[in-house]
């Protein structure tokens, strides 16, 4: 009796498996790609926004009267790099989802523009006015995103909120300082 022995690159099963592996791999790395390209967009924001601060601040922004709940200098980096983090891993989310849409990546890349233009006009112009205006087209955009990604993705909306909240919060906080600087200037 002789029994057919076949190698294991002869078997069908094999084959298959190594095709899904294949098709596996190249999906973990698209993943891993996606979120690279999702986070050095997303951070940019936050690199420049970080130089305008860094560089035009002061000694304008010592010198504005702030509101006494207006936060601490420390707090804004680590909030911020948390928020970027979140934001990235929401879009990136989204991307990956089977319902995605191409509007609302546009819309996520306009508004890393506008986050952007928010660090411009506040810090290196010194508009408060006008970063009133920009923060309120932002937190717009943020609850579009929100209700965009809730359709496709509910983390990715969830991861969302925090950036909402701290948005509306710096309107809040900006408000306060347009009022506070407009009375000074007035008396």
């Amino acid at each position: 009796s002789s029994s057919y022995s076949c190698a294991p690159s002869c078997d069908p099963n094999s084959f298959f498996i190594h095709i899904i592996l294949m098709y596996i791999i190249i999906m973990i790395k698209n993943k891993f790609l996606t979120f690279i390209l999702f986070f050095i967009i997303t951070y940019s924001a936050s690199i420049i926004g970080g130089l305008a601060t860094i560089n035009f601040k002061e000694p304008w922004y010592s010198l504005i009267i702030r509101p006494s709940f207006s936060p601490p200098d420390w707090v804004f980096a680590p909030v911020w790099t948390t928020l970027y983090f979140m934001m990235t891993l929401a879009v990136w989310l989204f991307w990956h989802s089977t319902n995605r849409d191409m509007k609302t990546v546009y819309i996520y890349f306009i508004h890393i523009i506008v986050n952007t233009t928010w660090s411009i006009t506040f810090f290196v112009f010194h508009q408060i006015t006008i970063s009133i205006l920009v923060l309120i087209i932002l937190i717009t955009l943020i609850i579009i995103l929100i209700k965009n990604f809730k359709r496709v993705n509910l983390i990715g909306s969830y991861l969302m909120i925090p950036y909402l909240l701290w948005c509306c919060c710096a309107l809040v906080l900006h408000v306060s300082i347009f009022v506070l600087n407009w009375l000074w200037m007035m008396l």
